[in-house]
């Protein structure tokens, strides 16, 4: 049994699992919102709150291992963009390895692509020939990987994410249709950076909080289910309208429409869903799959490889 820690731009995320060979099994999950990244798109920093926030995080999943699962023979804990892109990225790192004894593996943007890839794919269907196109909207940065299944081909990394994003164009509540248009036009912009050649018989997965939570909504779900997120399919056309409604609504009557999943995104959630919209728009993606794999799952199977 093994865990794995994420620190993200946004959230923290505990994954614990067993891992045979390529095979990983769920059997807990955890969820914090302590948005370590909140200024770092304009300053750099990571603010000592934001830093206390995270370390508080970290400590009620050490209480959680300790009471609940002893045996673990090892915790990953992962960073990415926000640590990344900070100037005080080391005194942060240093003050989690004093406050908590873990220490943080700090991924580069291929790193992550490649957790993600790997993680994405371990929990949903898959057949021995399909080939994968990955889509990961973080709070700093999303990552773009395209392969088959064990074998990532290509992969990218773009300094855009829903915290980033909305800090940067998303200035009024709700945002006005100019704002939403600036940052529509540098989300092309961003994937255009970058040729990437995709085969027509693809199959699009999508991950993290913006995919899973507009699954969560579209299938007006009570509770986290991730056998129903698995698999769910999202359509570009539905999405688009969806943004339309989206974009007229405050982020009070956001978190009023589905408390339960927009808890703690609620301000950022647009700005993660036109990312989104602009992957698939980009990409000539008609449909997606939601997954709610992710860099903690990569982490824990690559992490298994590692030691053969």
């Amino acid at each position: 049994m093994r865990a794995a820690i994420d620190i993200g731009t946004n959230t923290v995320l505990l994954l614990v699992a067993d891992v045979q060979g390529n095979v990983l099994k769920v059997i807990d999950e955890e969820q914090r919102i302590p948005r370590l990244g909140q200024g770092v798109d304009e300053n750099k920093v990571l603010q000592p709150e934001s830093m206390q926030r995270v370390i508080d995080a970290i400590l009620s999943y050490k209480r959680i291992l300790e009471e609940h699962y002893p045996t673990i023979e090892e915790v990953v804990v992962t960073a990415t963009s926000a640590v990344r892109d900070a100037h005080n990225k080391q005194e942060f790192m240093d003050l989690v390895k004093e406050e908590t004894g873990f220490e943080v593996r700090l991924l580069s943007g291929e790193e992550e692509a490649r957790h993600t890839f790997e993680g994405a794919i371990s929990v949903i269907d898959t057949d021995p020939g399909d080939s994968f196109f990955v889509l990961d909207i973080g709070g700093g940065s999303t990552e773009i990987a395209f392969g088959e299944k064990g074998k990532v081909k290509d992969f990218f990394s773009f300094d855009m994410g829903c915290v980033r994003f909305r800090e940067r164009f998303l200035h009024h509540d709700p945002p006005f249709q100019e704002e939403i248009r600036h940052c529509r036009e540098e989300i092309e912009a961003q994937f255009s950076s970058k040729k990437m050649k995709i085969p027509r018989k693809v199959k699009a997965v999508g991950v993290a909080g913006t995919v899973t939570s507009l699954a969560a909504i579209n299938m007006q779900l009570d509770e986290y289910d991730t056998r129903m997120i698995n698999g769910h399919r999202i359509e570009c056309d539905k999405l688009s309208k969806g943004i339309e409604i989206f974009s007229l609504h405050t982020y009070e009557q956001l978190l009023e429409l589905s408390p339960k999943f927009l808890k703690g995104r609620e301000d950022i959630f647009l700005a993660g869903l036109l990312i989104l919209e602009g992957f698939m728009k980009h990409f000539r993606v008609d449909e997606i799959y939601a997954s709610t794999g992710g860099i903690r799952h990569g982490a824990l199977l690559l992490s298994k490889k590692d030691e053969k």
